[in-house]
């Protein structure tokens, strides 16, 4: 196989992500919590889940809030959306369009002002990440908020060392993204959240064929079944135990009179 771009990498992945990503039953539940409470949502917010793939945290949110509560779904791809199912459920809108998208106001939105957005691990594929976040808080309403949800510079997961070496290569400084959002107006500041990981090994090792990080598609069959190999000479315990920390770039938009 040979090395795909990012939207090529979920146009075939969508069929199968959600089997594929997700590490336990309640990492969704959990994850979407903290974005829950980080952004402060309320049951009247119009909300939009930027690079929300097949749902798999706008569907979690919807039924914390309430059941139907309308969100948001925006994806460049189709495939990913598609999983949200037809005709939509729990409220869920899908919007085919990319953060740049909404950003540059060329994707139509049934609301002329958002409350609350997340960006849950896609602001790494931002090519102009200022420009688009300044965009973004552009579509915020008084008292918005705009949550980046990133991984950190470097990770612990238990990948193959020249996947983790790419990562770090890639991945922004969340202090440049609390930076970005300061530039656009907001009143910014950077938490952090963690997350033990415990999963079965060979089901991991699945995970990493099945390119389950866009990071990934960066590399040949090959490269994947030469880091695999390499992954269960470093890693021989049948359950793999490992940190998820991320970083909550949180930005508000000052209220009306503030």
């Amino acid at each position: 196989m040979e090395r795909r771009d990012v939207r090529g990498h979920y146009e075939e992945l969508a069929a199968e992500y959600d089997e594929h990503w997700v590490y336990g039953p309640d990492y969704i539940p959990w994850m979407s919590s903290r974005i829950a409470e980080a952004l402060r949502l309320s049951p009247v917010d119009r909300i939009a889940d930027i690079g929300s793939g097949t749902g798999l945290f706008a569907r979690e949110m919807a039924r914390q809030l309430q059941p139907g509560h309308p969100i948001l779904c925006v994806d460049p791809s189709e495939a990913m959306l598609r999983q949200l199912g037809t005709p939509p459920t729990s409220g869920l809108t899908p919007i085919v369009a990319s953060a740049e998208d909404i950003a540059e106001g060329r994707a139509s939105l049934p609301y002329e002002r958002l409350d609350a957005m997340w960006l849950k691990e896609s602001v790494h594929h931002v090519t102009d990440q200022a420009r688009t976040l300044r965009g973004l808080a552009d579509r915020l309403a008084p008292g918005g908020r705009l949550l980046v949800v990133m991984l950190p510079a470097t990770i612990q997961y238990p990948l193959f060392q020249a996947a983790l070496d790419r990562f770090e290569e890639l991945q922004p400084d969340p202090a440049d993204i609390q930076a970005h959002l300061s530039a656009a107006g907001l009143e910014a500041g950077i938490t952090h959240v963690e997350h033990e990981l415990r999963i079965d090994r060979d089901k991991y090792l699945g995970m990493v064929r099945a390119r389950y990080m866009s990071l990934l598609a960066m590399f040949s069959d090959s490269e994947i079944e030469k880091g695999i190999e390499e992954m269960r000479a470093a890693h021989p315990e049948p359950v793999l135990v490992f940190p998820d920390r991320f970083a909550f770039v949180l930005g508000q938009r000052r209220a009306e009179g503030t």
